[in-house]
């Protein structure tokens, strides 16, 4: 079976609860770090990656999204008309072209879990292994997290790889927790996870994050597992069940990610933008701002 991830799949039917009353009529995806509204860094990382099939598993409330994402020419028509085509150019470059881009939006209308966003993908994937990128973990760095884990992903070790960073102890019961068995490179082994685990029970710190790349297996997983916390289908869940066959590897990306679903990850990525931008880091020193360091906990 090819090794070479052809699909990445981006759930974004959540309702964005922690940001309300802005995500009332925008959805969180759309909510910018900066200038920049988060689901256009996955889809840049995506497309960075060789990603050929994009699918976005959204919300009927949600068709800003999509709005967002596709090429609007209209728009562009017009910024050109009105002597702007650097704008113009620069949103062409940005955005998927019905004509040249493979994108598929498929919808959610019940809120039964990751793992069930994932399975709503199932007849638009390509074939081979899939990747899962959550928007709200931006992950900023000199090479993009998927294009890491899909180059590590070739050399065949495991079935399922997923993103994972070191967590404090008293954070571990915020995210899945790999079982860890050992370590090769930058892939830590694993023959299992847990999803929030209480920290007497875990079974190590390094904690899962929001980039996956999944055996197709994973779909077939999917259909077949009972919900789990919240009540919902885990994602985590149905990769653990499919580690003592395919192999389960945990990849320590080289970047920092920030938790953009909660507004403290949100300002600190913000902060580093900012940081990198001239305008704006004027504007942190004249008011004495020290940007501090990345946050680990959602």
């Amino acid at each position: 079976m090819t090794r070479h991830v052809r699909t990445a799949i981006f759930p974004v039917a959540g309702l964005g609860t922690r940001f309300l009353p802005a995500t009332k009529a925008t959805p969180k995806e759309l909510l910018p770090v900066l200038d920049t509204p988060l689901i256009q860094y996955a889809v840049d990382e995506a497309r960075e990656a060789g990603i050929e099939r994009l699918v976005f598993v959204s919300h009927p409330s949600k068709s800003a999204i999509e709005r967002h994402v596709m090429e609007d020419m209209r728009l562009t028509k017009e910024l050109r008309a009105r002597g702007k085509a650097d704008v113009a150019d620069a949103l062409s470059e940005a955005a998927l072209s019905p004509v040249e881009d493979d994108a598929r939006f498929v919808m959610q209308t019940e809120p039964k879990g990751l793992g069930h966003a994932v399975l709503c993908a199932k007849d638009h994937v390509l074939d081979g292994p899939v990747a899962v990128i959550l928007p709200d973990d931006l992950i900023l760095g000199q090479v993009a997290c998927l294009t890491e884990m899909v180059e590590a992903y070739a050399d065949g070790s495991v079935g399922h790889l997923v993103a994972t960073m070191e967590v404090p102890e008293d954070k571990v019961h915020r995210y899945g927790i790999l079982s860890v068995t050992g370590k090769a490179g930058s892939i830590v082994m694993a023959d299992g996870m847990v999803e929030k685990p209480k920290a007497k029970d875990a079974p190590s710190r390094q904690a899962v994050v929001g980039r996956y790349i999944l055996d197709p297996s994973i779909f077939s997983a999917l259909e077949t597992q009972p919900p789990g916390a919240g009540g919902e289908i885990q994602l985590t869940d149905a990769i653990a069940r499919g580690a003592a066959d395919l192999g389960l590897g945990g990849f320590q990306f080289s970047g920092t990610r920030f938790d953009c679903g909660s507004k403290a990850g949100m300002f600190e990525a913000t902060l580093e933008l900012a940081s990198r931008d001239p305008e704006c880091l004027a504007v942190l020193k004249a008011h004495g701002l020290v940007r501090p360091g990345p946050a680990v906990a959602a």
